[in-house]
């Protein structure tokens, strides 16, 4: 089992639970911080004294105190230390279920394994960090599996982006259906346009175009 581990969750509360949870199973060797800064700190000071810790487990959310912060979410401390920590492994543990976010974490940011923060919660991190360690393979929490998988998730094609980089400048669907004529793209009809940004606002639970692009900006797709 991970024999190193560094949580990174600022509700004193569930600290305690995960405390819990990990020494349950074996696990002594936990560190804890309430700042995405901090975290990174210490996963590169460990790394740097030849003593790095084997597992992460991060919250997505972090309640701004006032306290400056380079690095403000769980998922831009992910992004940071997976462009220097390719091996290390790293769940995260969090209220969020929505797919496409999921979907992301996994896909884009190559966690290792994604935990629902609810009343089994503490049960499958145990279980994930189980199935992590002894198998390699990603986990998801069971809550979420049957709509969020990653083998299901949605590949983001260059029409889509297109799509919505086009909205985000104000074009109309008749200019974005002449401008994929010209380009030679297809399909290029009207139709087709409203077809798939009829998916996309469903896939992103987007209320009209304009929160579509703001969710794609969010997501870094324009």
């Amino acid at each position: 089992m991970f024999q190193k581990v560094l949580v990174a969750e600022d509700i004193d509360v569930i600290n305690s639970g995960i405390k819990i949870a990990l020494e349950e199973i074996g696990i002594k060797d936990i560190d804890f911080v309430s700042y995405c800064d901090d975290a990174y700190f210490k996963i590169k000071s460990a790394y740097l004294n030849n003593a790095p810790y084997h597992l992460i487990i991060s919250d997505l959310s972090f309640k701004n105190d006032g306290t400056p912060q380079e690095l403000k979410s769980g998922e831009e401390l992910i992004h940071k230390t997976r462009k220097e920590f390719s091996d290390l492994k790293i769940i995260v543990f969090s209220v969020e279920d929505k797919p496409y976010k999921i979907q992301h974490l996994y896909k884009n940011l190559k966690i290792d394994g994604y935990v629902w923060k609810n009343r089994n919660g503490l049960k499958e991190l145990r279980n994930a960090m189980h199935r992590i360690y002894t198998t390699n393979q990603f986990y998801i929490s069971p809550e979420l599996n049957t709509t969020v998988h990653p083998k299901q998730a949605l590949e983001i094609t260059d029409f889509d982006v297109f799509l919505i980089a086009s909205l985000s400048m104000g074009s109309l669907q008749e200019e974005i259906s002449k401008s994929l004529r010209k380009k030679g793209c297809f399909p290029s009809s009207i139709s087709a346009i409203e077809k798939r940004l009829k998916f996309l606002k469903e896939h992103f639970n987007a209320s009209n175009p304009t929160h579509l692009v703001a969710i794609a900006k969010d997501f870094g797709l324009v």
